[in-house]
């Protein structure tokens, strides 16, 4: 099965509910996705858009979840038949976690580093970097925000293997990219607060690099500290609140192409509703030269199931703020 790429909801500023959520019924009706529930044994949901998305993220936790409440990388592989391995791959394609696309717009208010994993960390910052150089425009600020989940023995053997030998946390590792693709070596301004848990903390460095807008790495606090660390809705909220997002700011995201549809909706949700901004995401580009020295994981048909799902889940959040806004 080769399909045509099916839209993402629309992230332009001043998007109406009623186009955001015409533009989660097309990705979630496509074929594509019709074509895996009914690869793994499901019926298509009947009901309105709520129906389905409940349906479909209730399919999907029996199907596709292969986490079970662990990190990404504890994630086990299922083994699928070659039928099924060629559907997953080109149904992923056509949703939009495969390809990297370059940024619509060639100016931004802002542009946003999503954290990750230390290879991922490494990766988005020195593409963050080129794009600030060679692509898009920036009046703003780039901000790169993270969190102070520690890093595993991998992660931290991976960035010495880099040279990168004093990272604690995801923060630091996005730090230690930032200072190695901007080319600088102190900040300007910190900031934060130790607090009395990692999942209350919160740091902010900024950094100067010549010719370029200004560089703040973000560490925000956890909205449910006494749950869990900070996810990413947590730091773009906090970002916002810092930067002093205004309506009508174009906001160009980087993260990885497979997370591109559930972090693009997730913004759309945090950033684009509350505040009136736009929203562009990107998927690093692997083919950069910059990034041919930086590991890159193995994507595998479990892998982007996952985050398959995890498109499906950011669209029933975001369904559900506009339902009830």
């Amino acid at each position: 099965m080769r399909t045509t790429e099916v839209a993402l909801p629309g992230g332009a500023a001043g998007t109406a509910g009623g186009q955001l959520a015409a533009g989660i019924r097309g990705w979630v009706e496509s074929p594509p996705l019709r074509a895996l529930v009914e690869r793994f044994g499901g019926d298509w949901p009947a009901g309105d858009l709520s129906a389905v998305l409940a349906a479909l993220d209730e399919f999907s936790a029996r199907h596709w979840d292969f986490r079970a409440g662990r990190e990404r990388p504890e994630a086990r592989e299922p083994a699928f038949d070659p039928a099924t391995v060629r559907l997953v791959l080109d149904s992923a394609e056509a949703l939009g976690l495969v390809r990297a696309a370059p940024p619509a717009l060639p100016r931004y208010a802002h542009l946003l580093v999503l954290g990750g994993l230390a290879h991922a960390c490494l990766r988005r910052t020195a593409y963050a970097a080129h794009l600030a150089r060679a692509v898009a425009g920036v009046s703003g600020e780039v901000a790169v925000l993270g969190s102070f989940r520690a890093l595993s023995p991998a992660e931290s053997g991976m960035l010495a293997d880099a040279g990168m030998t004093d990272c604690a946390t995801e923060v630091d590792a996005l730090d230690a990219g930032v200072r190695a693709a901007f080319g600088v070596t102190a900040p300007d301004e910190e900031i934060g607060e130790d607090a009395d848990h990692p999942h209350r903390a919160w740091s902010s460095r900024t950094y100067h690099p010549a010719g370029l807008p200004p560089v703040r790495v973000l560490a925000a606090p956890s909205s449910e500290p006494d749950r869990r660390r900070a996810h990413t809705a947590d730091t773009q909220r906090f970002w916002a609140e810092h930067v002093r997002l205004c309506a009508g700011d174009p906001v160009l995201m980087v993260t990885a192409p497979i997370y591109v549809p559930f972090q693009h909706c997730d913004a759309l949700r945090t950033l684009a509703v509350p505040y009136g901004c736009g929203i562009d995401t990107v998927g690093v580009d692997p083919a950069l030269a910059a990034l041919a020295g930086l590991p890159e994981p193995t994507l595998t048909p479990g892998r982007y199931l996952q985050e398959i799902r995890s498109a499906i889940r950011s669209m029933r959040n975001l369904h559900g703020v506009l339902a009830s806004s």
